[in-house]
């Protein structure tokens, strides 16, 4: 992957900024390399005087309360991968002329030679369950593998561990991409693109641009997805390697050097022998599951990336019948009296939403929640025709209400004005009231959890024993 030195951090005096699920492994890799650690945190709760205590046992320095300040001498920082690029910590270390890296970018340093490639991913929504089809298509290929990244064993387990891997899935956050300047992956893909954390990064064009980062210095392909423009501008600036391709998915008939779909069957026409005249068939569309036209975008994308490592068809045939998705993504929980009752909790933003209701006809629409700050005109108004009805619960149904008003006037609302723990009981049972057998009752949020639960699992959980109650 290029001529690259594994760096070098005997005595070096690196600054860690944050303690937390990448920061600890971090400071740890850090120190048993013989660099002088500090490990700066905001907070200073139990939890984090636990955690201090454990790196304080090795010899490692904490800082508790104090994020903003750059410690005396610093010569690199490392960040958590959540630390907004505009904190106080990091304009002292740029004015120093001093490195910011995530734990990404120190993994990446970290490989040796003969170090396992990358096959990654981002997007906006559909990272994680694309990198798992990945992984599990590269297995059934007789390949040793993991999904790594922002799911599975951190990268820097995965790079520093017992395992010898061939190749790694690794699922990457903009946030993640923003901190991993020098990361060159054999091939990538950006999945889609919609705003999200843009109090994060400050504007989509740089939220964009961080996505963007994926595609740099790729090998072989860089995979983009034919009905996000956004996506395919991205593989368009970036710099690659000669002979490097873009290689696009699309749910429509591939052209030459895409993947699509042809009555009912996933087929390739970038990997093959004379693209032009021939393609590859892959898989059936009752392979994937589940067979929602997003979640067939998710497998043509993992597909294309197992492709360009070399994988054969077979391998992807077998590899998305082997998988298996994450609880709460399109989850089908039961039927009762006809009527199918559907559990997206994982659907935290419009984006996600939106492919999870035009995966069905005739929906009863369970939403609301935290916001975030989104709008939901454009959502309301692409899926309004599938609108049955709507049961709106949490802090921020008014926004969705009044879209409702504008763009959908002729569909009934219930506006439950509950945040109690019997909300989702009450919303499952208006639900079931206005559904007729065909109709699919969905939870797909649209929102945030945290205004009513503690995260989209038991958010999920709360609808599924709802619909568990209804049907006893």
């Amino acid at each position: 992957m290029g001529s690259r030195e594994v760096i070098d951090l005997q005595g070096m005096r690196v600054t860690v900024a944050g303690l937390g699920v990448s920061g600890i492994p971090a400071a740890k890799v850090l120190h048993a390399r013989g660099a002088h650690v500090t490990v700066v945190n905001d907070g200073d709760d139990a939890r984090a005087r636990e955690q201090a205590a454990e790196l304080e046992a090795l010899g490692v320095t904490v800082r508790l309360g104090d994020g903003a300040t750059l410690p005396e001498g610093t010569e690199l920082v490392v960040t958590a991968p959540g630390w907004k690029p505009d904190k106080p910590l990091f304009t002292a270390a740029r004015a120093a002329g001093v490195e910011i890296w995530g734990d990404v970018e120190l993994a990446w340093r970290l490989r040796g030679p003969d170090a396992a490639p990358w096959l990654a991913i981002t997007g906006t929504n559909g990272k994680t369950t694309t990198t798992q089809m990945l992984a599990s298509i590269l297995k059934a290929a007789g390949l040793r593998t993991a999904a790594v990244g922002n799911i599975g064993i951190s990268v820097l387990d995965a790079v520093l561990g017992e395992e010898q891997y061939d190749v790694l899935a690794v699922e990457l956050s903009s946030y993640q991409l923003h901190w991993a300047p020098s990361l060159r992956a054999h091939s990538a893909a950006v999945l889609n693109l919609a705003p999200d954390h843009l109090d994060w990064h400050g504007s989509m064009e740089a939220y964009a641009a961080d996505k963007g980062r994926i595609y740099e210095g790729n090998r072989v392909a860089c995979v983009y997805n034919v009905a996000d423009k956004a996506t395919e501008d991205l593989v368009r600036e970036a710099d690659v390697e000669e002979g490097c391709r873009a290689v696009g998915f699309t749910l429509g008939t591939p052209g030459p050097s895409q993947l699509g779909v042809v009555e009912g069957i996933l087929v390739d026409r970038a990997f093959v022998e004379d693209r032009h005249k021939n393609a590859q068939e892959l898989a059936e569309i009752s392979d994937v599951n589940p067979p929602a036209p997003h979640n067939i975008a998710n497998a043509l994308a993992a597909a294309a990336l197992a492709r360009a490592f070399g994988v054969p068809a077979r391998a992807v045939r077998d590899g998305l019948r082997n998988f298996t998705p994450d609880a709460h993504r399109i989850a089908h929980v039961a039927a009762v009296d006809g009527v199918a009752y559907v559990d997206d909790s994982k659907a935290t933003n419009t984006h996600a939403a939106e492919a999870s209701l035009a995966a069905y006809e005739s929906i009863v629409w369970i939403a609301g929640g935290l916001a975030k700050g989104a709008t939901f005109d454009e959502l309301v108004t692409k899926s309004a025709k599938r609108l049955r009805g709507v049961v709106l619960i949490g802090q921020d149904r008014a926004l969705i209400r009044e879209a409702l008003a504008r763009h959908a006037p002729e569909v009934p609302v219930v506006d439950l004005d509950r945040t109690d723990t019997g909300a989702m009981l009450a919303a499952v049972q208006e639900a079931s009231r206005l559904a007729v057998a065909g109709d699919t009752v969905l939870l797909a949020p649209a929102c945030a959890s945290m205004d009513m639960f503690a995260n989209y699992n038991k958010r999920g959980d709360a609808f599924a024993e709802a619909v568990r109650e209804l049907g006893s």
